[in-house]
């Protein structure tokens, strides 16, 4: 009977896990981008504010509040020929602590000839024992740019929070033209505070970001390293292969954060103002 009773409280756990989806495509109309195609699923859903510069802008909401062991979103975003899309949340994404389960984030990115998407969601926070698996997938026509940054931050340092142990799976891959341009796989497992406080790995910071340019060249690396003085944290930034990739390390989200607004205005790329309030 125990048994029995065991797996049915795990049946009714895993029922009751949250899903959400969100399919949007975007064309370029009439000196703009507009909305084709708008897919809301579960808890997931997707607002307009504004349009400048003939860029949409898209916020993406969780109506859940925040994300724990078992539940399962996917984004899937296409950007079409000459179309300009800013993606991002309205708030920082919170994942909590799970009894097992993983939580696992889908992100596919299209974007056809001409397109740009600039994909800024705010800061993921990682609380204590949360398990995180997210897959981002990106696949850029020839001719076709992006911009992206995703920040993770290891509990609320103002909180007195820490993250003592877990998991985070990270996996992204970037293909152009169908080939593959760019492959990153973070892993972080078990004891995550013992790992960042390594000199090779965090030194003791607990927030840490990846912006991704393409296409991406020298000047990239120029008006980023020109800001070296400014930063509050650690930020290095590469060029190879028609992309340049920076990452960022810091002792805190709000270090974290400041950083990231500086690197994007050198890259010509403003921050939602969701990022500000």
């Amino acid at each position: 009977m125990a048994v029995l009773a065991t797996t049915q409280s795990s049946d009714i756990f895993l029922a009751n896990r949250a899903t959400g989806t969100i399919a949007l495509s975007v064309t370029a109309r009439d000196g703009g981008t507009h909305r084709q195609t708008v897919h809301e699923a579960g808890s997931l859903r997707v607002r307009f504010p504004n349009v400048t510069a003939g860029a949409l802008e898209a916020v993406i909401v969780n109506t859940g509040g925040g994300m724990t062991g078992g539940d399962r979103f996917t984004v899937d975003i296409a950007v079409g020929d000459g179309a300009h899309l800013v993606a991002g949340t309205t708030a920082a994404e919170k994942i909590y602590r799970s009894t097992g389960p993983d939580v696992a984030m889908d992100v596919s990115l299209k974007v056809a000839r001409g397109g740009h998407l600039a994909w800024l969601p705010q800061e993921t926070i990682l609380f204590d024992r949360a398990r995180l698996s997210r897959h981002i997938d990106i696949d850029l026509a020839d001719g076709a740019s992006l911009i992206m940054a995703e920040a993770v931050v290891f509990g609320r340092l103002a909180m007195g929070e820490a993250v003592v142990g877990g998991f985070l799976a990270d996996r992204w891959r970037l293909r152009r033209g169908g080939k593959l341009v760019y492959a990153d796989t973070l892993r972080l497992d078990g004891p995550i505070s013992e790992t960042l406080a390594q000199r090779a790995v965090a030194k003791g910071g607990i927030a840490v970001a990846t912006v991704l340019l393409a296409p991406g060249d020298e000047r990239a690396l120029e008006a980023v390293r020109a800001l070296d003085e400014q930063f509050l944290g650690e930020v290095g930034i590469s060029a190879w292969n028609g992309i340049a990739v920076a990452r960022l390390c810091a002792e805190d989200g709000a270090r974290l954060r400041h950083d990231l607004i500086a690197i994007l205005a050198a890259l010509g790329t403003s921050v939602p103002r969701l990022w500000l309030q």
